[in-house]
């Protein structure tokens, strides 16, 4: 079984240019992971020819008011033009906005009624640019410890959401590090969320680095999406404990089947 492997550039080398990263990553077989698309050259990662898997599809926005929704829209329809132009699989959502630290904006300590619907109704607009636009967006889920009142940011919340429009422009991006400090039972929530995964990310539980530096048995975790059926992308967004190809290594080796 050969998942399709790739990493953050921005969470490793961070002394090194953005496009020197990609590069590498490149020549070591992987794909190429980004977060937000300001922050760097785009004319110099085009020039690595490196493969981009996935980057933020939006600068700014949320998903349940009117105002957010409009600001989502017009955000996620300009980064598309930039993950065009780079080849990007997927553009990533969240619930919301995140700030300094990844704190959303705003932070929600409850619900209010009529919340998931108007979220329903954003999705899906979201999923028509997409389609005008032939892009994929992922709706990410978020731990409540590092990103405390994210809405719609548990892994039961965007299985739902994801499911209730079941559109092909939306996939899920399961990242089992913010599963595993979430909700826990990362197989089985993985074995729920399948129909509509666009991809799996991966980081250990506690520190956020390579697997097997914590707690998670990432070999059994990768034999079981393996025996589910999941063959499709799974990208490291973590730090490197130590040295970054090792790192990148491991991560290699605890996805190899």
């Amino acid at each position: 079984m050969a998942f399709q492997l790739a990493a953050c550039a921005e969470m490793l080398w961070r002394d090194k240019p953005i496009d020197w990263r990609a590069l590498r990553l490149k020549e070591m077989g992987f794909g190429v992971g980004l977060w937000n698309w300001p922050d760097w050259d785009i004319a110099a990662l085009e020039k690595t020819g490196a493969t981009f898997t996935i980057m933020n599809g939006y600068l700014k926005g949320r998903l349940a008011d009117a105002e957010g929704a409009e600001m989502l829209l017009r955000s996620a329809r300009e980064t598309a033009q930039v993950g065009k132009r780079l080849g990007v699989h997927r553009l990533n959502l969240h619930g919301t906005g995140l700030g300094d630290l990844g704190l959303p904006i705003p932070q929600l300590a409850a619900f209010a009624p009529g919340m998931e619907l108007r979220a329903r109704d954003t999705l899906h607009r979201i999923c028509d640019m997409a389609e005008q636009e032939n892009v994929v967006f992922t709706l990410e889920n978020l731990n409540p410890v590092d990103h405390p009142g994210c809405p719609f940011g548990s892994t039961a919340q965007v299985l739902s959401l994801v499911s209730a429009v079941n559109r092909p422009e939306l996939r899920i991006n399961l990242d089992l590090y913010h599963t595993q400090i979430g909700e826990g039972d990362v197989i089985r929530w993985a074995e729920a969320c399948l129909p509509w995964i666009g991809e799996v990310q991966v980081a250990d539980n506690p520190g956020r680095c390579e697997p097997g530096t914590g707690e998670m048995h990432y070999r059994n975790i990768a034999r079981a999406l393996a025996d589910m059926g999941y063959a499709g992308p799974v990208g490291m967004e973590a730090f490197a404990k130590g040295d970054e190809e090792a790192a990148l290594e491991a991560f290699r080796a605890a996805f190899t089947l």
